[in-house]
């Protein structure tokens, strides 16, 4: 029996031998934790190699002030796609295959957890709000709005996180242009229709509604862009946009930043994959710039940056940086952990499974994941 074993037996007999618990109201005082998805499927040679990065603040300045993971993988096990939806559920469950489908269409993937979420943990331990559990989401990734919660009976709804995305913006938008009426009736009919059509978008059949404070988020969001689409940032900036507004004004506890643009390469021009990459480094910046201006955040954050799944490099094929084929570089990434609590100027000289990186995070911030069948990484905490 290997580890991956012994674990899934062990965490389903814990399982089944715990009954609901009463909410905790346990004040939160440990460190905030932004979790970035350096997404969309990155290769080692693009990011951390020291000659070849078209990242340089991540891996000239971020890896030297904390804990350096050159060498993270993802586990060769029958059935685990080296894809970016799968990558974030293992990243916050800590737990390999813990999704099911959740209708999907035709070429557009639908996964919901089946095991806990990092944000589930954090808010059945502690008294934390809804809107201080963030997780900021890609225009082109709808189908990772099924992510605020999974359908573990202990957990689930009650302990969700808030997401923020454009999705999420245009329900808001469009349910407010039918609410004023004002418009002229072929804006509304369009407005009814595009509504109708982001709600069917979910087949859970929940309602979208969000906290009184994420919608006035929205509400802010709306005032200063308008409705057009034609002036907030877009792509990988949009998140930097949401992200860096959310820390000023929602003050989460913890927030996962999903960043996704270097899988344009698949279009087929690698300057696209390249470009993006640098377009992340700068939003980390902007990250970590926001953070140490603020006293809210300054000394008591942590930030951890890793991927969501590698890239390979195929010669043969027309787009050489692929992911879809479970090759080996695939399977390979990497982390930068920093911030309270983190060992500083260390590499990390070891392999690191991408299942440690929720229950060190959940170790950081001082509950258990219990389900997680990865292993923290305790020796990069002080």
């Amino acid at each position: 029996m290997d580890r991956r074993e012994f674990n899934t037996g062990l965490g389903a007999a814990a399982a089944a031998s715990l009954a609901p618990l009463p909410a905790k109201a346990q004040v939160y005082s440990g460190p905030n934790v932004i979790l970035v998805r350096f997404g969309g499927g990155v290769r080692r040679a693009e990011t951390i190699d020291e000659a070849g990065t078209y990242a340089p603040y991540l891996r000239h300045i971020l890896a030297a002030r904390g804990v350096f993971v050159p060498d993270m993988r993802i586990a060769q096990i029958d059935g685990v796609d080296t894809s970016h939806a799968e990558g974030t559920l293992n990243l916050l469950t800590g737990r390999y295959l813990a999704y099911r489908d959740a209708g999907s269409q035709l070429l557009q993937d639908r996964l919901e957890p089946t095991e806990p979420t990092l944000f589930e943990y954090l808010r059945e331990a502690f008294d934390i709000p809804s809107h201080q559990a963030l997780l900021i989401n890609g225009e082109d990734r709808p189908q990772e709005e099924f992510f605020t919660y999974g359908v573990s009976p202990h957990y689930g709804i009650a302990y969700r996180s808030e997401m923020l995305s454009l999705h999420r913006f245009k329900l808001y938008k469009f349910a407010q242009i039918l609410e004023e009426g004002t418009s002229r009736e072929a804006t509304l009919i369009d407005a009814r229709q595009q509504y109708d059509a982001l709600l069917a978008a979910d087949p859970r059949a929940i309602t979208p509604g969000q906290s009184p404070e994420v919608t006035e988020f929205w509400r802010r969001w709306r005032g200063h862009y308008g409705d057009d689409g034609l002036r907030n940032p877009r792509g990988d900036r949009l998140l930097t946009a949401l992200a860096v507004r959310a820390l000023r004004e929602l003050r989460p506890r913890l927030m996962m930043v999903n960043y996704q643009d270097p899988d344009y390469v698949h279009w087929g021009n690698p300057s696209h994959y390249t470009r993006a990459i640098q377009i992340i480094d700068d939003g980390l910046q902007r990250l970590v710039e926001t953070v140490e201006s603020d006293p809210f955040y300054r000394g008591n954050t942590v930030f951890v940056v890793t991927p969501d799944c590698g890239r390979d490099a195929n010669p043969l094929m027309s787009v050489p940086f692929q992911h879809h084929f479970n090759s080996r570089a695939a399977h390979e990434t990497w982390a930068v952990l920093f911030g309270t609590g983190i060992d500083q100027g260390r590499v990390l000289d070891r392999m690191v499974d991408q299942s440690a990186i929720a229950p060190t995070i959940a170790a950081s911030m001082g509950f258990r994941a219990a389900r997680a069948e990865g292993d923290a990484l305790s020796d990069v905490l002080i």
